[in-house]
């Protein structure tokens, strides 16, 4: 199988874009499952552990997620290679922002979730974040069905994100995908 040789340096994105696009895809891969096996423990100090990591995590990707979008604000993503059919690239722009959104939306929305539960999140155990929401009950179930709703949308773009990378990559041979590589020394 053929890989593409690396794009011309214009058309890659910069260091910090990759960097930040690799660090934040590595911790919502770390927060996906412990998510799903945290949910359903029993009530137990380890539990309670667990969601404080999870929080702990999830907001870092907010504060992250808020660079990337500062840095995409102020530094132009490459272009596609001009034989991507306008439809594709059309898809590919909507994809990008639907995942800001989400990845914006879902710390958010277990932030407002945890305030509406009268549950501090208190960043690393070092510093206590305002509550979004006075506590309340009926709130705080809402809010767990569009943080849980959030996250399967998520999983579901990020899966097509990741089979279109790899489409394009292995069969396309566009480069395409090392546009978000780092340049690996040989």
């Amino acid at each position: 199988m053929k890989l593409a040789s690396s794009p011309p340096k214009a058309a890659r994105y910069t260091g910090p874009a990759q960097l930040l696009h690799w660090l934040i895809a590595l911790l919502i891969f770390g927060l996906f499952p412990l998510g799903l096996y945290m949910h359903d423990l029993p009530l137990s100090v380890r539990k309670i552990e667990l969601y404080s990591w999870h929080k702990w995590i999830g907001m870092t990707v907010l504060l992250l997620v808020a660079v990337r979008i500062g840095w995409r604000l102020t530094h132009r993503p490459p272009p596609l290679p001009g034989d991507i059919p306008a439809w594709q690239q059309a898809a590919a722009a909507l994809m990008h922002e639907l995942l800001y959104l989400l990845i914006l939306c879902i710390p958010l929305t277990g932030w407002a979730l945890s305030s509406a539960a009268g549950v501090p999140v208190v960043w690393w155990g070092i510093w206590k974040l305002p509550n979004l929401l006075p506590a309340n009950p009926a709130m705080a179930h809402l809010l767990e069905l569009v943080h849980d709703t959030l996250n399967y949308t998520l999983a579901a773009l990020v899966t097509v994100h990741v089979a279109a990378a790899l489409k394009h990559q292995f069969i396309e041979h566009d480069g395409v995908l090392l546009r978000m590589l780092p340049r690996l020394r040989r």
